[in-house]
Formats: structure tokens, sequence, C-alpha cells
């Protein structure tokens, strides 16, 4: 198998292979700053303390929050069947959030950094049964690795964008080399689907979108209730998961619609907490009071711009907010996820940049449970109209919830097309139980 792969992933082994002193230096740094956990690296040289249990295991690897998130109830269906799940991830807060809301009994580690050595120590320890990769995080070398050892790889929703597929399509061979070693590839959408084939997926089904069969995000009953106390009746917007650019375009929506709306409350959820700094510059400079969610502070009378620099905390966030602009989409990023704020009832606006959640904000946009804003003039013209009409905010907002209910049903999907693999596990209890 390794003599027929592309000169690119052949190089690739040799690379990766050659590169393991750098590691150590790697994993250094990103300890500075906050991207590893001190007592969990040797996860990612492939060791753990963890032993496998007995019986059938699933591998199953999200790249970060989003993807873990998605697969949550995959992995409670697993659960159901009594099979061992084995979660990987590559982040520090997707670490925090498996703590949380994965099931009891699943494994959670930091995949291993991927090279053929550590891919290998991984996969002799855990000896998965069924390896599932979420979206598109392909790594090379523990997709070869596995393969070699013939566990079977499925993707799961998957997903290709066009900035992706076109790239990708520069590379045919090395794709198609990792695509092609994956016994089935589940896609998003049609359009994924079509992507991955003609990149050299063999088998493909459209299965739809698992975040749609996400529960809407919890929130702590103490932290909402003294959020609420703190606003008390004063009108509130809010903007999530916003990107450098969209916090100015923000604080000036703000500025132009404190006068008309009297105690006016703007919540701004910075996607990388760690820039809540500096968009309480932005604030400052503007002339409008702010406070920060990551020092414990909660808005005050005269607080103008709350800046919730935390984690995890959308659902609170979307529960004080009836209209709320989902970021990422006014700057060329693509947009961030709408289906969690689209569960939980706001007002969706957003803006033109959404290839990453296309389908989703197409459908939303197509049914008016959602409506696209192209800068901050228009923003504010449509925060300002729903600020006002309270009938017409709910009636975008309870479109949205419909949307959501529509759209769903991958996880149904998914399972079933899982079923042929997960039967193979019963009738191996039972062989050696007889």
């Amino acid at each position: 198998m390794a003599s027929r792969l592309p000169l690119t992933l052949r190089a690739y082994q040799l690379l990766t292979a050659a590169g393991m002193p750098l590691v150590d230096l790697l994993l250094s740094r990103r300890l500075k700053r906050g991207k590893e956990l001190a007592e969990r690296l040797p996860e990612r040289r492939g060791q753990t303390k963890v032993r496998r249990p007995a019986g059938p295991l699933v591998w199953l690897h999200g790249a970060s929050v989003g993807e873990v998130l998605a697969v949550v109830p995959l992995i409670e269906r697993l659960r159901a069947r009594d099979i061992t799940v084995l979660v990987t991830s590559g982040t520090v807060t997707s670490a925090g959030l498996a703590e949380r809301r994965m099931p009891q009994g699943v494994i959670h580690q930091f995949v291993p950094v991927d090279t053929p050595q550590f891919a290998a120590r991984f996969l002799n320890h855990w000896r998965p049964d069924l390896a599932l990769f979420v979206e598109s995080d392909l790594w090379p070398n523990l997709i070869l690795a596995a393969s070699k050892r013939d566990v079977p790889l499925i993707l799961v929703n998957g997903r290709i964008s066009e900035r992706s597929f076109s790239r990708w399509r520069l590379a045919p061979r090395t794709i198609g080399a990792l695509l092609g070693r994956f016994d089935l590839c589940l896609a998003q959408s049609a359009e994924d689907a079509g992507r991955l084939s003609r990149l050299g997926a063999l088998r493909v089904v459209t299965t739809g979108n698992l975040k749609l069969d996400v529960p809407a995000p919890p929130a702590d009953d103490d932290k909402l209730k003294a959020l609420k106390g703190a606003i008390g009746s004063r009108p509130v917007i809010a903007a999530a998961s916003t990107h450098p650019g969209e916090e100015a375009a923000l604080i000036d929506v703000h500025r132009r619609l404190k006068h008309t709306f009297p105690g006016l409350l703007t919540v701004l959820v910075p996607r990388h907490p760690e820039r809540g700094q500096g968009v309480a510059e932005i604030a400052r400079v503007s002339g409008l009071a702010s406070a920060m969610r990551s020092r414990g502070e909660l808005p005050g009378n005269d607080t103008e711009i709350y800046i919730a620099d935390t984690l995890g905390e959308l659902g609170l966030i979307y529960r004080i907010a009836p209209i709320v602009f989902i970021g990422g989409s006014l700057v060329g990023h693509g947009g961030q996820n709408p289906i969690e704020a689209a569960k939980l009832g706001v007002a969706i606006l957003h803006g033109p940049h959404v290839w990453n959640f296309s389908e989703i904000y197409t459908a939303l946009d197509a049914v008016g449970g959602a409506e696209v804003v192209t800068d901050s003039s228009k923003l504010t013209v449509r925060v300002g109209a729903w600020l006002k009409d309270a009938e017409a905010r709910t009636a975008v907002a309870q479109t949205g919830l419909r949307a959501m209910d529509t759209l769903g049903g991958a996880l149904d999907k998914t399972v079933a097309a899982l079923d042929p693999y997960l039967m193979h596990f019963s009738l191996d209890v039972r062989e050696d139980d007889a």
C-alpha cells in the first residue's frame, strides 16, 4: 500500500518522521500560549495512562468544539448500545466540552501529533474497531496507519467547502489517496457529496448536517438569573462569535441607536475570547462604557457594551437577547453557526459571507427565519426596526425555530448508515461469549 502512495504523501511521511525532534519545541510553545494542558502532553505523543476497555471500541475524531458538539447525540446513541467510545480532538476548549457534555463512560484523548511514530503508538494502544472522522479534519498519518491495520474508516457529517475543494483539486492524487481509504463518506449536503466524490471518495451518501440535531445549548440557571437581574427591562441586542472589524460595526450600530432606545445594551461575544480587551478598547475610544464578563463583571446601569469574552456561554447570551447578529459574516470569514441561536428562538441577522454554513443560511433566509444585511448601516436599520416591532422579530424567530425542525433528521440517517458496521460488534460479542 505504502509503495502506491503518491509522492506527496510519501514525502509527508518522511518529513513528519524526520521532524520528531521538533515536536517537543512545538508543544512547549503551545503550552505557553495556553493551547495545551501540561498534564496531558503525553497524549500528543500517542501515550496515555488510560487503559483500553475490553470489547468493541469506536474511535471518533473531531477537530475542535464545533465538530465535537455536533456528534454528541451520535455518541449518546453509541453508548446506548453499550459501545465504548474514544473521542479525540485538538483543542483545550474541546477537551473541556467533552468533560462537561459527553455521556458517562466516554474516553477523551488529545489527538496525537501527526507523525508515523505517534500514530502507530496511538493505534497500537487503542486498537479501534471503527474510526469516525468528523467533517474534514483529515490527518494523513493517522488515516494511513488505521487503513493499514484494516480499521474501517468512515467520514461523518462530511463537508468540503468550495475553497477547500478548489485547493484540493490542485493535488488530486493526494486527496484521492486519503479519501479512497474511507469505506464510507456521509455528507452534510448534496454539494458536499458531489465534491467528495469528485475528489476521490468511493462511496458517498448524503445524510444531512448533524449540527441540526444537536439540542439547544444549556445555560446555568444561577448565572442566567444573575444576568437577567443586572439587565432588568433594558432593550438588548447581541452579536455572537464576532471577528475583527465586526465589533467596531456593532459598536457603531449601538451609537446610532442608543438615543432612540434609552438604556440599550449591546452584548459582544468575540469568537476568540482573548480579544476581549481589544474590544473593550474599541468601546472606550468610541466613548462607550463597557464591562467584561471574563473579569466577573455584570452589566451595570451605565454599561453600554457588555463583552462576553468567555467560553461556552452562548446559551446564556441567546436567552437574554431577542435579536442576535451572527459573526464571521460581515467580514470574509464564511460565517459562524446560526443553529443554536435559531433553536433558542432569537431573531437572527447575518452578513453576506456565510459559505461555511451556506445551506443552513439559505434555508433560513428563504422562509424568513433570518435576514441578511450587507453593512453596518443596513444592520442599524434592521436592528432598529426589530427593537420597535416585537411582533415582527418574534415572527422571524418562530419561523427560524420551525425551520430547524424541518431541516433535522441527520442523526437517524447517520445511525442507519453506521448500522451494518455496528451490527458486527454484536455478532463478535456473541461469538466471544459462545
